[in-house]
């Protein structure tokens, strides 16, 4: 459920929606590692060290984009206040961004790496 709302909310262009199902996202893989925590032929898995490495890797490349993102957003949306900038910006209809933007829980790294050792 998770997954289609982030795909949902990136197919719609809804920046604030994209931000909580990131974050339910997320959570929900948090959960799913702890429950993983109870099976320790489940830890010892090639199959699944090989998920947890692509997950790490997955957030790393998420937390990079976000990041460009919201750069992004921020300088167009100091340079369409900008003179000159702001007569074309004005003349073209360009529009100013939302940043994206995550409530505290969100913003929690989630340690996958402790959820696996004892």
């Amino acid at each position: 459920q998770a997954r289609a709302s982030v795909a949902t909310a990136q197919q719609n262009g809804d920046i604030s929606a994209l931000g909580s199902a990131e974050g339910a996202l997320r959570m929900g893989l948090g959960s799913l590692f702890a429950v993983a925590e109870a099976y320790p032929e489940l830890k010892a898995d090639q199959s699944f060290q090989h998920l947890q490495a692509r997950i790490t890797g997955l957030e790393n490349t998420i937390a990079d984009r976000r990041e460009f993102y919201n750069e992004s957003v921020n300088i167009n949306n100091v340079r369409i206040e900008q003179f000159p900038d702001v007569i074309l910006a004005r003349f073209f209809g360009f529009k100013s961004f939302t940043l994206l933007e995550f409530t505290s829980e969100e913003l929690i790294d989630l340690d996958i790496k402790s959820l696996f050792e004892r």
